[in-house]
């Protein structure tokens, strides 16, 4: 397991569309994703000690988000053949105990994930309406372990700004987290 660290928001870079089949059996695409005031893509996956880390903060702030008119959309980008742990199957067992609020969908492929030039998992990428890009940050001050509860919700305010003005915050901490499983050629 490699850590990185996401690079820093290059703001205005537009969304790619996708795809991808979700753990409802339906195929979701961009526009399905959107919500009235922006959207948050997650490259997240089910082994990462870095997501599990920050699974209850997670489904209590995209839910908060959704309250502010962004939607959330998160993307398993693995490859399950070295990970078993993020099988198709072990994905719906974890939105289903975690209750995940949003979309979680498959990248088998890996395109999804390379087009957007994810690195690590969690790996944040948040849009306004007009899907620019103005948020790569992380969730929290979590890692490996939960941050303490009084923690800078750092993601939910960043993107409760996009939902408001727009525009995201000038500074923004990196997200950091296991590097995506590329398949091996």
């Amino acid at each position: 397991m490699a850590l990185l660290e996401t690079p820093v928001c290059d703001f205005g870079a537009r969304a790619i569309d996708f795809a991808l089949p979700g753990v409802d059996g339906r195929i979701w695409t961009l526009s399905d994703c959107l919500g009235p005031r922006g959207l948050l893509v997650m490259f997240i996956c089910n082994h990462c000690p870095y997501v599990k880390a920050i699974q209850p903060r997670l489904v209590r702030d995209t839910l908060a988000l959704r309250a502010h008119g962004i939607h959330s959309v998160a993307i398993m980008a693995n490859d399950p053949a070295d990970y078993p742990e993020d099988s198709f199957e072990n994905m719906q067992r974890v939105a289903r105990e975690q209750e995940y609020p949003f979309p979680y969908l498959l990248d088998a492929s890996q395109a999804t994930a390379r087009a957007y030039g994810a690195v690590c998992t969690p790996d944040f990428f948040g849009y306004n309406a007009q899907l620019a890009l103005q948020y790569r940050g992380r969730l929290d001050a979590s890692g490996r372990n939960p941050a303490p509860p009084e923690a800078r919700r750092e993601l939910f305010e960043a993107m409760q700004q996009v939902a408001e003005t727009g525009n995201g915050p000038a500074e923004q901490m990196p997200s950091m987290g296991c590097s995506i499983k590329w398949r091996v050629a």
